[in-house]
């Protein structure tokens, strides 16, 4: 199984709740729950988590987060291409197209090796 592969959440921000997990429930014939937890692609998700998470919310590699969010309100995105350029390459994603010159044109394309 690749790391583009994992528990998937859904964003729930009309709702109040931000990214909780994805949980569809299936039960046997007993009503015991057999499976909840959807699992599948997750690429964008990781993607999305490195983008928004600050150094040390990442309990296993405590330096990874790039926290883009700080720079939503600044116009110096040379610094943040960098970041993500060398954050990107610590969890193994390989950058493919990067353009952040505008803040309200971010494109990334990214792939795990």
């Amino acid at each position: 199984m690749g790391k583009d592969i994992g528990i998937q959440v859904i964003d729930n921000t009309d709702q109040g709740d931000v990214l909780d997990l994805k949980v569809q429930v299936k039960r046997d014939a007993d009503i015991k729950i057999t499976t909840g937890l959807v699992v599948g692609h997750t690429l964008e998700q990781n993607k999305a988590f490195l983008l928004i998470g600050q150094p040390n919310d990442f309990k296993e590699q405590p330096t990874l987060g790039i926290g883009f969010n700080d720079n939503l309100l600044d116009d110096e995105l040379l610094e943040y291409r960098h970041k993500i350029r060398d954050q990107f390459s610590r969890d193994g994603l390989k950058i493919k197209k990067l353009e952040l010159y505008n803040i309200n044109k971010v494109q990334i394309e990214a792939y795990y090796e």
